[in-house]
């Protein structure tokens, strides 16, 4: 097409609608070629051109038709604008004719593209999410796609049959009728398809943290950013888009990585599992999910099952802190944490199939740096990188445990599935046997040592040993997941994590507390109060510490615990007004662990209460010998435990009585004053 012809049929108005500008009463937009605060681009509808009078635009001094703006826009030669601009006027031209959905798609995305230059709200939210827009494929859905001079009866029906629009029955002030817009107010990501179509769009909103915040369109499909590189060896795998997006943006990165976003912990989908496995000279996959239960539980679901797909691949694991995500951890730190984190990733799983890279991970926590220096002989340790598939090396040969369901069998059964490698000449035998079977145990030693050559009584002792070591990882497995019953995980948000790293690193960090304390709450006590902060603040500690506050009544001692408590998590502290004397020795084995435990009034407590609170204090832990049924019902003695550590607040008028509990105890005086009752008074 001629590009006068160009001109003749293609207008300014539907270049800049295309592009998502929309002018003001005077025809004039903000200038999309620089840094424009005000509108200082005139549209010139007659002659279908514009011109910038900033003297800070790179176009200033020249009239603009439209293939010159296309080729701003676009970053492009006059060719490539010519091309644009005669696709343009053909898409007119079928304007009536529906486009096919990959196509609907990608105008609607390169809409919401330009949003983002007009929209100083997504500026400023991608910005807080330290993402470049300039770098990456990032939209806007601003909400306004279907109104005014955009409005099109064929871009509304294609907007309703693919989901970007919903209709609900509303009906504007005006009478005309009105939709519901997805992902309204929210930044915009591309799915693509294996061709680099974009099939899919990813909504995430930009003024909603709290409920429903990720949207997808229907018929989900297209994984971000794209499709893999076939030639791909080592693929990060995130837990959202956004996670990726903030990886993608660094060269240091993405020259060694690929990166593929999951959608979510529970988001690893036929799609993604299909391209991974066409990923030929693929060797290594990474997980970088976040650094909360749901990321951890995810890791255990999907790890073993691409291992069981993929026996020839490495699978390892990134670990970000506590409550963190790739995210958060490029808003809180610089980018160097990334790639810190990607250099000290640990392996999960080896091959299924190839005892040499069973070898090889069993070796791995046995490297040491060499030194001149003797040392004690190592005591035997095993492998749990992976608790599906734990690994020893014994003196005879090399001994991996299949499989999780041993960790969960009563504490009389040991029944394990084993894969015994000869390390010289690589072969292997597996069996399935009860390490608490004697028999079992002579007999798989027996049959090993004539399968593999080795000695039956070097391998019955690698048994026996590897015995120990399950008891005693069991045991710590066990008792930690009673330990995760009673703990709870609280995410804090980014900004907040922010303001409070802020402020432990200013100075005079106990004074400022102080004063925080006495605005929450606190009129005088000055000394107390940061006293009583530090003593609350112990309860994670190893050694915690304990006070008995004590006063007249209405002195205001039971204000004071109150509001020390208060400043304190409060998944983590337990009050109590009144305790019977059993009460604390019924109670769930790790149900104190670690917890902030606060008594109004300690005088209530019966001498067998308070027994219980001492001995937590002192000696962590509470043994009461009790009767209990056995596994046929009847009645045996049998013993109950009840463990600490806590630290504990607690409130009287007679502290001078408990005599036992000075030597565990701060016992603090509240201030009863004239000067002090005063202060409370002006207060």
């Amino acid at each position: 097409m001629e590009i006068h012809e160009i001109k003749s049929r293609l207008t300014l108005s539907e270049v800049i609608q295309h592009y998502g500008f929309k002018a003001d009463k005077y025809n004039r937009i903000i200038c999309p070629f620089h840094n424009d605060k005000t509108p200082s681009l005139q549209l010139y509808y007659k002659t279908h051109t514009c011109y910038c009078f900033s003297t800070n635009c790179t176009t200033h001094g020249k009239a603009l038709d439209v293939i010159d703006f296309i080729m701003h826009m676009e970053k492009t030669s006059k060719h490539e604008a010519i091309k644009k601009a005669t696709s343009l006027i053909i898409g007119n031209t079928n304007h009536t004719t529906a486009m096919s959905k990959e196509q609907f798609l990608q105008k609607m995305f390169t809409y919401f593209k330009n949003g983002v230059h007009t929209s100083n709200p997504a500026k400023e939210y991608i910005a807080l999410r330290n993402l470049d827009y300039k770098k990456l494929e990032i939209g806007y859905n601003a909400a306004q796609f279907h109104h005014g001079s955009r409005k099109d009866e064929t871009l509304i029906n294609q907007c309703l049959q693919y989901g970007l629009l919903i209709d609900n029955g509303l009906v504007s002030r005006t009478g005309d009728k009105a939709y519901n817009v997805f992902g309204r107010l929210s930044i915009v990501f591309a799915l693509r398809n294996a061709q680099n179509q974009i099939t899919g769009l990813y909504f995430r909103s930009t003024v909603n943290n709290k409920d429903q915040r990720h949207f997808y369109l229907k018929d989900r499909k297209g994984l971000y950013p794209h499709y893999p590189k076939s030639d791909t060896k080592k693929l990060i795998l995130t837990e959202s888009i956004i996670d990726a997006a903030s990886l993608l943006q660094y060269e240091a990165i993405t020259k060694d990585y690929s990166v593929l976003a999951l959608y979510g912990t529970n988001g690893l989908t036929e799609e993604h599992t299909s391209v991974i496995k066409q990923l030929k000279q693929l060797d290594e996959i990474i997980f970088f999910l976040n650094g909360d239960d749901a990321g951890r539980s995810a890791i255990k679901k999907y790890a073993p099952a691409l291992q069981n797909d993929l026996p020839q691949i490495a699978i390892t694991n990134i670990e970000p802190p506590e409550g963190e995500d790739v995210n958060s951890l490029l808003v809180a730190h610089n980018p160097e944490v990334l790639t810190h984190l990607i250099n000290s990733r640990k392996l999960l799983t080896a091959s299924k199939l190839a005892p040499d890279l069973l070898l090889s991970k069993a070796d791995e926590k046995e490297e040491q740096p060499q030194s001149n220096t003797q040392t004690e002989p190592k005591s035997p340790q095993l492998n749990t990188l992976n608790p599906y598939n734990v690994i020893y090396k014994g003196k005879a040969a090399l001994y991996s445990v299949k499989g999780g369901q041993w960790l969960k069998q009563p504490l009389e059964v040991l029944k394990v599935a084993l894969q015994i490698v000869n390390p010289n000449t690589k072969e292997d035998y597996r069996s399935k046997v009860d390490l608490y079977e004697y028999k079992q145990v002579y007999s798989l030693a027996l049959h090993v040592s004539d399968k593999l050559n080795l000695r039956a009584e070097s391998v019955e002792k690698d048994l026996q040993t590897l015995t120990y070591l399950l008891e005693e990882y069991r045991e710590q497995e066990q008792v930690q997941s009673k330990v995760n019953r009673h703990q709870h995980s609280v995410r804090v948000g980014e900004s907040t994590q922010k303001k409070c790293i802020d402020f432990l690193r200013k100075p005079d960090l106990l004074k400022r507390i102080n004063e925080l304390i006495g605005k929450a709450g606190v009129t005088g006590e000055e000394s107390n109060r940061i006293f009583l902060f530090i003593i609350a603040s112990s309860y994670k500690m190893k050694n915690t510490l304990h006070a008995l506050i004590q006063g007249s009544s209405g002195s205001g001692k039971t204000r004071l615990l109150k509001v020390i408590s208060e400043l304190m998590p409060q998944e983590d502290v337990k009050r109590y007004t009144r305790v019977t004397d059993s009460s604390f020795y019924n109670q769930d084995e790790y149900f104190f662990v670690n917890k902030l435990i606060c008594f109004e009034d300690y005088d209530g407590l019966k001498e067998d209460a308070q027994l219980a609170v001492r001995e937590l204090q002192s000696n962590e832990i509470l043994i009461t010998s009790t009767s209990v049924k056995n596994e046929s019902g009847k009645i045996e003695g049998g013993e109950r435990t009840v463990r600490g550590p806590i630290a504990s607040l607690a409130c009287t008028t007679k502290g001078e009585i408990y005599e036992d509990n000075i030597s565990r105890c701060f016992v603090i005086a509240v201030d009863e004053s004239k000067e002090q009752t005063l202060r409370v008074i002006q207060y």
